[in-house]
């Protein structure tokens, strides 16, 4: 029997003609694959921290140090994806596990990437001696702590907003736990997910110079790699080493999203959750080729029934398996227990805090951070507040409109992905040519790179916005003005107070980086908590990062308990799409 199929060309005989998207598809993958395993292969050679890498200027080396910088991003990606769907489902399920997990990734996030360097950098040196492996685990780890929050807060948001009545039918399928979450949960949090995915990706190009060119104290590490080579071009003055390396960075970031990202929006569209179908969906050309191959498809349904076979088993005990039965305690006292073991938990790290410190620390250096510390938490407060007021009417208005969503994505990652650190040598010049006040004008760099957080977890609200309720509002032809305050902002809330804790976290963690900031030999310093850490960094007093990551840390928690938190559960009690 004859059938057509896209990608195929049958012969009478029944022989299947390989076409050109199979072509195509084939040179695609085996590229790619060729790519990262060349990639990998260079973070497996030797290593010496006495004997630094040359990092050279030369454009001709650029595309293999972009070719290494794309593997250590990808690498953290699949950390993080692993890391979110573990931390953020226990936080969502268990609400013992909540009470630490949540406040924890508010330090977590609110740690800046100079800050993890300088306490695992010797770590993954020392575990790995001799080997390029450690130092390359050391950048892949300082990228993940760069993407992975976001994408955590993200997930957990969504798991606590899937509707009740989703839920009440999962379990009247008796779905487990284990088919509840990939038939139900992931699916629902997919488009968020994706869209926080791609920020997440930007905010490590953010930070990849500091992630690849590590100093901290002596220890001066510069892995090959695009950061590096823009570290190198920076300390040079070489404007146009610094253009190659936009151009080099501008091509990786369209790329990714061409090949991965914009597949993935196209793909995330089916999980939308509305009752109508939407009128016009996303499209990927990558995603189309492969559609039309027909030996991706046949390989994609392979793959697509064993996955539907691993997401559809219960994964109960066995029969014969005995049960634990623990005797249950009252919930208050089983509280009360828990809060008890927490406590003396953070009474032990805070008590090994304290002994680390105390040898070199005073009262006035613990002054002097709480000062630096109000200074940067202002410009934080003032930041989020004016990106939210300029990023919520123009993602709202991308985000309802699928076609122009299609055509802004890429534009709006590219921005976001851009390194905005490539901008300070612009801004350094600019404010020494004017002699303006390095305290103010430095400010608007800290929210350069985390305003997007704003922007992308809007467009996801407004995508995900179903199309029968903004029919609804329109048949009552609300004013603008009501349209705005009762539908459109209950509607994207969830996401733009997710989207409002990580750029506030992220510009927590961007100040070290945009407080002081450097052209060669002139270094501006605007003050604040960023600043004050970086500085400690270069000097490679470890007791005084501490001191300044504990007291960022406890600013970070405070504004989220205080302020954060309580719009959180206003999102989750009067926005719910049920």
């Amino acid at each position: 029997m004859l059938q057509q199929a896209g990608g195929f060309t049958h012969a009478g005989s029944g022989r299947r003609t390989p076409s050109w998207q199979d072509a195509v598809a084939v040179a695609v993958v085996l590229a790619a694959i060729v790519l990262l395993g060349t990639a990998a292969r260079q973070a497996m050679a030797p290593f010496a921290a006495t004997h630094a890498a040359d990092i050279s200027l030369a454009p001709a080396a650029l595309p293999l140090y972009t070719l290494r910088t794309v593997f250590r991003m990808l690498a953290a990606l699949a950390l993080s994806v692993a890391f979110t769907f573990g931390y953020a489902t226990l936080a969502a399920k268990s609400r013992r596990a909540e009470m630490v997990l949540i406040p924890l990734l508010d330090v977590l996030q609110s740690v800046p990437v100079l800050g993890y360097l300088s306490f695992t950098v010797m770590f993954f040196v020392s575990a790995f001696p001799g080997s390029q492996l450690g130092p390359e685990l050391a950048a892949i780890f300082a990228i993940f702590t760069s993407q992975a929050w976001n994408m955590t807060f993200s997930f957990y948001q969504s798991l606590r907003m899937v509707p009740h009545d989703l839920d009440e039918a999962s379990r009247s399928f008796r779905d487990s736990a284990w088919q509840r979450f990939w038939h139900l949960e992931v699916p629902f949090a997919m488009p968020g997910l994706i869209w926080n995915t791609m920020m997440s990706v930007s905010g490590g190009w953010f930070f990849v110079v500091a992630a690849e060119a590590i100093s901290v104290g002596d220890l001066q590490i510069a892995l090959p790699g695009v950061g590096s080579y823009v570290a190198r071009a920076i300390g040079a003055r070489d404007l146009g080493a610094v253009g190659w390396a936009i151009v080099a960075m501008s091509g990786a970031i369209l790329l990714c999203d061409q090949l991965l990202f914009a597949p993935l929006v196209a793909w995330c569209e089916k999980f939308r959750f509305e009752q109508t179908a939407a009128q016009a969906a996303p499209r990927s050309w990558v995603a189309a080729l492969f559609h039309r191959s027909g030996a991706f498809r046949a390989l994609h349904a392979r793959v697509a029934d064993a996955l539907q076979q691993a997401a559809g088993a219960r994964l109960e005990l066995p029969p014969r398996v005995p049960r634990l039965s623990l005797p249950a305690l009252p919930r208050r006292m089983g509280d009360a227990l828990w809060l008890l073991a927490v406590v003396l938990t953070i009474a032990w790290l805070a008590a090994r805090f304290l002994h680390f410190v105390q040898a070199s620390l005073t009262w006035g250096d613990l002054a002097v951070v709480a000062g630096n510390g109000g200074l940067t938490l202002l410009r934080v407060l003032l930041l989020v507040a004016l990106a939210c007021a300029i990023w919520v009417p123009i993602g709202v208005s991308i985000g309802l409109r699928p076609k122009l969503t299609a055509v802004v994505q890429p534009v709006a990652q590219f921005l976001a992905a851009f390194p905005a650190n490539l901008l300070f040598p612009l801004a350094v010049f600019l404010i020494v040519r004017l002699r303006v006040d390095p305290k103010i004008w430095l400010s608007p760099l800290m929210i350069l790179g985390t305003q997007w957080y704003i922007l992308f977890n809007v467009i996801a609200g407004a995508s995900a916005f179903p199309s029968d309720l903004r029919e609804a509002a329109a048949s009552l032809r609300l004013s603008s003005v009501r349209w705005w305050t009762r539908v459109i902002l209950p509607g994207v809330f969830p996401y733009l107070v997710t989207g409002a804790i990580t750029a506030s976290g992220g510009a927590w963690n961007a100040s070290i980086v945009a407080e002081a900031v450097s052209w060669g030999p002139t270094r501006l310093d605007a003050g604040g908590l960023g600043a004050y850490i970086a500085r400690m960094t270069e000097a490679g007093d470890y007791p005084r990062i501490a001191l300044g990551i504990a007291v960022m840390s406890v600013l970070v928690v405070a504004v989220n308990r205080f302020l954060w938190r309580p719009l959180y559960a206003f999102a989750e009690r009067r926005t719910r799409l049920d």
